[in-house]
């Protein structure tokens, strides 16, 4: 690596630092199972990191331990300038509604909310006034193609609708870091693709950071930063 390279990469701002973590689950056996084992990351500022891997390697572990989803066995997660192992419940909520944006595989939208309604509610309890949140969610919802379909419910819109909907929900706080689990998993391949341009597109546009994990090599390979995990450990590919 040149020195200027190097220059480069030093100037880079770190988002999520993680250090020596581990993750062991109790099998009724005598011995643990250790899904990650001394595992070691950085996560710099507008990057678009991507983690493959086998079903079972640890990939949707990883992204629930950084957002404080599960908690770790040793190691640390330190992430825009929070530990996370140490912060209270209030503490925890301040981190996933305000630094985080979380997308995951199946949408979980509020069934008996609008597309519109699902996505301001998470601005609205952070304490955004209504009529602000409303105006935000309408111009997120527009972004990703909902502009007409914002007062239907859940029921009434397609998988990649649904979809859509909460790819604007992870963004309605502002976060800094998107994180996205399987984002594609449930939807066929054409879905699956729209979805995939429109998380990276979005990204792009508010100039967030991306940690996604999948098992489609596809949509892996839009990352500028592709990883995967194996035997507990990250290596770049």
């Amino acid at each position: 690596m040149s020195s200027e390279t190097k220059e480069i990469v030093d100037e880079k701002k770190s988002v999520v630092e993680i250090t020596g973590l581990k993750k062991t689950f109790s099998t009724g056996g005598s011995v643990p199972l250790t899904i990650l084992n001394g595992l070691d990351m950085t996560v710099t500022e507008n990057s678009k990191t991507v983690i493959c891997g086998a079903s079972g390697s640890g990939k949707s572990t990883l992204l629930n331990i950084i957002g404080g989803l599960e908690p770790a066995t040793a190691g640390s997660v330190i992430a825009g300038g929070y530990n996370v192992a140490a912060l209270s419940e209030k503490e925890l909520t301040e981190y996933r509604s305000g630094f985080l944006g979380l997308i995951f595989q199946f949408h979980y939208l509020l069934k008996d909310f609008s597309a519109l309604e699902n996505v301001l509610l998470p601005a609205y309890m952070r304490g955004m006034s209504k009529k602000k949140a409303k105006e935000r969610a309408s111009e997120l919802l527009c972004d990703v193609g909902l502009k007409d379909r914002m007062n239907h419910l859940p029921s009434q819109l397609s998988g990649g609708e649904r979809q859509r909907a909460a790819v604007a929900r992870a963004l309605i706080n502002d976060p800094s870091l998107i994180l996205a689990d399987e984002p594609t998993g449930n939807l066929d391949p054409d879905n699956a693709a729209l979805i995939s341009d429109l998380l990276f597109s979005m990204v792009d546009k508010y100039h967030k950071t991306l940690l996604l994990v999948t098992h489609d090599m596809n949509l892996a390979s839009r990352g500028d930063i592709r990883c995967c995990i194996k035997d507990g450990k990250l290596s770049v590919l």
